[in-house]
């Protein structure tokens, strides 16, 4: 049998988002590699073994996939959301960049999935309708410096900005930081969607103005979106629309 390493998103929750394609590769999976949560969603059965793993060893985990692809095993390594955003599919080739020749001959496969910026902007109408950037709020892999520089860069070039792993309990401090520094930087009241869980039972969107966010708005089940200069708010008796318009004026 020859191995293979297939890097598939899950989608941001809802069985129905999950695409034909991630649920092909993982009818035919002989193992499933990831994070606890993410391999939870994955159903148990006949002749599939689960590696369920802490999020900090995402590098071991990756190595670990492509050890039994290399045996001749059909390996899935499962995310949320997308694979290739601020997920696994940078770690499975960071790992195969650093391991041994013979890894280079495995056939791998990046399977994209709904990410949770887009889920949360549908939900919210189309706040990354114009330019946008997405910026990872975790200083675990980087200096909390270079998050606060792009977050000043993000504001002067005027784009809507979507912020994944906004709040934990590990590091509280990050995003009431992070919100200060947008407040003072922006000068205006756009506004700021708080997406919680988007997709599963326990969904709740919130939009507010800028000026009057909080930390505690955010934990690390959300997905923190920010307006341009430009978005608008579309006022709904069945509900308002937040949407950044397609041209900026000359």
């Amino acid at each position: 049998m020859t191995g293979r390493v297939t890097i598939a998103g899950l989608g941001p929750g809802a069985e129905d988002l999950v695409t034909p394609q991630v649920s092909a590769a993982l009818a035919e999976a002989t193992d499933v590699v990831g994070y606890i949560p993410y391999v939870k969603r994955v159903a148990p059965r006949d002749g599939l073994t689960l590696h369920a793993t802490d999020n900090r060893v995402e590098v071991e985990r990756a190595a670990h996939a492509l050890d039994m692809a290399a045996e001749g095993r059909r390996v899935v390594v499962v995310s949320s959301g997308d694979p290739g955003v601020f997920a696994m599919a940078a770690a499975v080739f960071e790992a195969l960049e650093a391991g041994p020749a013979a890894w280079r001959e495995i056939e791998i496969d990046v399977l994209p999935g709904i990410t949770a910026m887009l889920a949360a902007s549908a939900r919210a109408g189309a706040p990354l309708g114009h330019d946008f950037c997405a910026i990872n709020l975790s200083d675990n892999l980087k200096p909390w410096e270079l998050i606060e520089k792009r977050l000043r860069l993000a504001v002067e070039g005027d784009f809507a900005m979507a912020f994944y792993n906004p709040r934990s309990k590990s590091r509280p401090e990050g995003f009431g930081r992070a919100l200060a520094l947008l407040k003072q930087a922006c000068g205006d009241n756009r506004p700021i969607i708080f997406a919680r869980a988007v997709s599963t039972p326990e969904e709740h969107i919130l939009t507010v103005p800028l000026q009057q966010a909080t930390e505690e708005m955010a934990d690390m089940r959300t997905v923190v979106i920010v307006g341009s200069s430009l978005t608008r708010i579309v006022e709904r008796p069945i509900g308002n629309l937040v949407y950044t318009p397609r041209s900026v004026p000359v």
